[in-house]
């Protein structure tokens, strides 16, 4: 059949073994391609499915991180909801409970940091303090609910008597300042008068 086809165009015999050649070597070629170009399909497929499944376990394990760092930015701003007393008040007060007198305290001015806090800091003196209470004071101002940390802390010892120490402590509170509310819109009164 395939030489009736090779006599319809006029082919002489040597032209219709390198047609009949050429036709076996293309059918073959054919027959071959098609499984190869399906096996590559199917392996660039499986290729874009495992990055897929590399990336969604990657997703999923990152959802306790997501977890955490939204947990602990809830937790900073939970503390930032109760602003901090006074704090030459608070650090008396403190230092009371651990049976500590206070001799001055100085109140420093107000430093913005960034535009929503503001940092208020005091520094306060013990004179012949013991070193237990000294550190328990320090422990209930770390430990206080409020934004506060010691900034500052100076301890000289007082010659001649045991344990006893003059302290200079200075201690940081931070306030968060609320943003400005952005302005409301505010509706134009309407210029067209009805008849």
């Amino acid at each position: 059949m395939a030489l009736a086809i090779f006599d319809k165009w006029g082919l002489n015999p040597r032209e219709q073994r390198v047609a009949t050649i050429f036709v076996v070597v293309a059918g073959v070629m054919l027959l071959l391609a098609i499984p190869i170009g399906m096996q590559s399909l199917v392996s660039s497929r499986k290729a874009e499915n495992d990055e897929l499944r590399t990336a969604l376990t990657a997703v999923q394990a990152a959802r306790s991180q997501v977890r955490d760092r939204q947990f602990a930015k809830d937790a900073i701003a939970t503390r930032y909801q109760k602003k901090t007393p006074p704090l030459a008040g608070f650090l008396q007060e403190s230092a009371r409970s651990n049976k500590i007198d206070v001799t001055d305290s100085v109140d420093r001015p107000e430093v913005p940091h960034g535009k929503r806090y503001v940092e208020r800091s005091t520094v306060v003196h013990f004179k012949k303090a013991s070193m237990l209470p000294v550190a328990k004071f320090l422990e209930t101002v770390e430990k206080s609910q409020h934004p506060v940390s010691v900034t500052r802390l100076n301890v000289r010892k007082r010659s001649g008597e045991p344990d006893s120490y003059d302290v200079e402590v200075g201690v940081s509170a931070y306030d968060r300042t609320e943003a400005p509310a952005a302005p409301a819109p505010t509706d134009k009164p309407s210029t067209d008068k009805k008849p």
